[in-house]
């Protein structure tokens, strides 16, 4: 593996330990790739992240860094630090990253930099964001149709406008197939910590379930994986997201909302060492390949040839535009199915 991982996970800056001596020794001539909290391996979004820098790595033969972090009070040292030494790009992966990356991107102007899901309007900046509600949707629908009881579940991570962005998306796609179907919302929490609670989404889960619900979408980074043990273990449906997930419980995990944050990290390496950089605003949706949903063997059983001929048709008018699916980040509303 071409993966030069700096340290398998810091610890919170304290003691007169810095981040600067995790980063000692040789200059970096690589691209950097720094995850948010939650961890690299949370068969999420950080672990797409990771998935992409190391598909990169291997197609490339070249070499990148990555660093985990376990407290926001890392955030600012840890991109200065890549500047400084010669990383470039420097990706971090997550809205949180945005008033940090602000300040250090304007301290480095001939560094450049991506963030994945939030927006830094700055000359070096490539802002990376996609149509999670588009993905949402068709999940929505396929929930919507997989269904017996008319009832089904979303459990957030943090609960913030992006994850009610998925909700919206989900819950419209879902009365679009149902307008009567029950969708009950629930969030792990309100801090960072909501990412990293995979005890509390399975309650959560659980609670939905006993309400009736047979499907649930679990939107919630590595808490997710909560849901989906629930799931499996009460003989229900999940949903997973980010990353294809259908094989952590086979046959329990109807699907996954698919969010190529590893393309995106993907693109970023490789326009940063090619010479093809661009910075600005960039959506990835629908329509270019951005978000979607899996269909492999391990849930192959679950989907009928009605539900794929459904969604094709959902995707469809989407990219077209005759079905605008309602983005919450708008209007912080989120209306019934049109």
């Amino acid at each position: 593996m071409k993966t030069k991982t700096l340290t398998k996970r810091l610890g919170v800056l304290a003691g007169g330990v810095a981040l600067g001596a995790v980063l000692a020794g040789s200059a970096l001539a690589e691209p950097a790739i720094i995850y948010d909290l939650g961890g690299k391996f949370d068969k999420s979004f950080n672990e797409s992240a990771y998935n992409g820098a190391t598909a990169w790595a291997e197609e490339t033969g070249m070499s990148f860094q990555d660093i985990e972090l376990q407290a926001d009070a890392q955030r600012e040292q840890a991109l200065r630090q890549f500047a400084r030494r010669g990383s470039n790009p420097v990706v971090v992966a997550g809205f949180s990253w945005a008033s940090a990356l602000e300040k250090v991107a304007a301290e480095f102007p001939d560094t450049n930099f991506a963030i994945i899901d939030m927006v830094v309007d700055a000359p070096n900046v490539r802002s990376v964001v996609f149509n999670e509600h588009e993905g949402s949707f068709l999940v929505g629908a396929l929930a919507a149709m997989k269904s017996e009881t008319g009832k089904i579940g979303f459990v957030g991570g943090m609960d913030i406008p992006l994850i009610h962005k998925f909700y919206c998306g989900y819950a419209q796609g879902a009365q679009t197939i149902n307008p009567d179907i029950e969708v009950f919302e629930n969030y792990t929490g309100t801090t960072p910590a909501a990412w990293n609670d995979p005890i509390t989404a399975g309650e959560l889960a659980k609670a939905a379930f006993a309400r009736g619900a047979d499907v649930i979408y679990a939107a919630a980074g590595g808490s997710g994986l909560g849901v989906l043990q629930a799931a499996a273990d009460e003989g229900k449906f999940s949903i997973g997201v980010d990353a294809n997930q259908n094989y952590i419980q086979p046959g329990s995990v109807l699907t996954s909302m698919l969010k190529q944050v590893d393309v995106a990290v993907a693109n970023a390496f490789t326009d940063g060492t090619t010479g093809e950089w661009t910075s600005g605003f960039n959506v990835m949706g629908l329509a270019n390949g951005g978000v979607g949903w899996s269909l492999d063997e391990n849930n192959a059983d679950l989907i009928t040839d009605e539900m794929k001929a459904t969604v094709a048709d959902l995707t469809a008018k989407i990219i077209s535009g005759e079905i605008v699916v309602h983005n919450y980040l708008d209007d912080n509303t989120c209306p019934p199915a049109m």
